[in-house]
């Protein structure tokens, strides 16, 4: 079995949205390891296929067969190395990809609705523990081959190992710079939320208002606010770093100082414990955005502008300055990572399009207008600078040499990867029921001694 690396991006896509299918009849089909596969994967991700293509063919099943036995080897494996994905980390996760595709649908939650038959909070928790699996493949993907590496001889024989005529046509990319502004709230919006949330704090308990009922009134968190605030049982690393320390030093049923977090302004009670597993609820109050706060902010971003434009600022200065820390091309000296690709390169096509259309006409080194984008529910302000453009054009080391150098060591990466699979294949019991046999790329399995499991 030869398996492409980062091998499973069609079956965590299927299996986010084929979660929407009826529940299908389960059975064990397959056990790989310690882990099973059941009917249903096939099913669903059947059906997902054929949904997205006319052209299906009907050994797709062999093919998904054959890639759900590599996705259960990296699990098996991934359990034998004791590799978890903490629940903060499924969290930013799953939220960066939800946020994506509502930027993607301009904000339009009821458009997002339509799309998936659930809304995005909904969504999240049916893509919670595919998402998890697939955060796992990828850490024991990595751990396998981070210490591949190459050197610029491999580079050059990997290059000249193609065909003049099969050498790939590169099409016109940019590289992309951003700095990200949350909106700049005035001192007294601040402090009216914080006594606003004072005196419902003060209503209940020195009047003895309903906590529940007061959060369903006034929390500004629209998820929790329904169900009287309560954010269910959640595990230590859930929460934002302020409000799991108020959480956690509260007592059973006491309430919490209010407290500051990106979001706004908290009061917390606490309803249970279980060791690292509390329950808690909260309300929320945000500051009071105004037009005057909208203003302040975009001024702020036209003034860094001209401070870039005209050399007075350096660019990765101004982001370590006065970008955003939660943004993830912080780190990055503001460069905007291309999770496509995994490099900071971007065909214009992949761009979102309030991107595309901002940097359309800019100059390697200009700046766009300053763009309004939606993010978890509250505006963030950016501006983007061009940092590099190419035209389309025939690969070649000369003009080329990182993206081939990148090349030469994903297909090393995927030759050292392959070689692996093929040995975990032959330490690893594997045994499939008898309804796959006229699967050409099973029949390694079922040449094993004793290894079909009949039902």
């Amino acid at each position: 079995m030869r398996i492409a690396l980062i091998i499973f991006t069609f079956l965590a896509t299927a299996s986010l949205l084929s979660a929407q299918q009826p529940l299908i009849l389960d059975k064990i089909i397959a056990r790989v390891g310690s882990e099973n596969i059941l009917y249903s994967e096939v099913q669903e991700l059947f059906s997902y296929a054929k949904a997205q293509s006319a052209d299906y063919s009907d050994d797709i099943q062999c093919q998904i067969m054959d890639q759900l036995i590599g996705k259960s080897l990296l699990l098996d494996q991934a359990k034998l190395d004791s590799i978890v994905i903490s629940d903060v980390e499924v969290e930013i996760e799953l939220q960066r990809r939800i946020d994506f595709i509502l930027a993607q649908m301009q904000g339009n939650t009821d458009l997002f609705r339509n799309t998936y038959g659930k809304t995005p909070l909904e969504q999240k928790e049916v893509m919670r523990e595919p998402l998890r699996d697939d955060l796992i493949q990828q850490r024991i993907q990595g751990q396998l081959i981070q210490d591949v590496t190459i050197t610029p001889k491999e580079v050059v024989a990997y290059f000249e190992s193609i065909p003049t005529d099969s050498l790939p046509y590169l099409n016109a990319e940019v590289e992309l710079g951003e700095i990200v502004v949350k909106t700049i709230i005035a001192e007294e919006n601040k402090e009216a939320a914080r006594a606003k949330l004072q005196k419902i704090k003060d209503r209940i308990v020195n009047d003895g208002e309903d906590f529940a009922e007061l959060a369903s009134i006034f929390s500004d968190d629209p998820g929790s606010a329904q169900k009287g605030g309560d954010l269910g049982w959640q595990k230590r690393g859930t929460f934002v770093p302020e409000f799991e320390a108020a959480a956690y030093n509260l007592a059973e049923q006491e309430i919490s100082d209010i407290i500051e977090t990106p979001f706004g302004y908290h009061m917390l009670q606490l309803l249970g414990r279980r060791g690292n597993t509390i329950n808690i609820r909260h309300i929320l109050v945000k500051p009071e955005i105004t037009q005057d706060d909208i203003d302040r902010t975009k001024n702020h971003l036209d003034s860094l502008s001209r401070l870039i434009a005209s050399d007075s600022l350096a660019f990765e200065y101004a982001v370590r300055l006065h970008s955003d820390e939660e943004a993830q091309s912080y780190n990055n000296a503001g460069r905007l990572n291309n999770d496509k690709t995994g490099d900071t390169f971007w065909e214009t096509a992949d761009l979102p399009y309030q991107i595309y259309f901002a940097i359309e006409n800019l100059e390697v080194g200009e700046l766009s207008e300053v763009l309004e984008f939606e993010q978890r529910g509250e505006k963030i302000y950016k501006i983007i600078q061009l940092q590099s453009k190419t035209k389309p054009h025939k690969a070649s080391l000369e003009t080329d040499y990182s993206k081939i150098q990148n090349f030469a060591k994903e297909s090393k990466k995927n030759v050292y990867f392959n070689d692996w699979v093929e040995q975990k294949i032959d330490n690893t019991l594997i045994t499939i029921i008898d309804d796959f046999k006229s699967c050409p790329n099973l029949m390694r399995y079922y040449e094993k001694e004793d290894n079909a499991i009949n039902r």
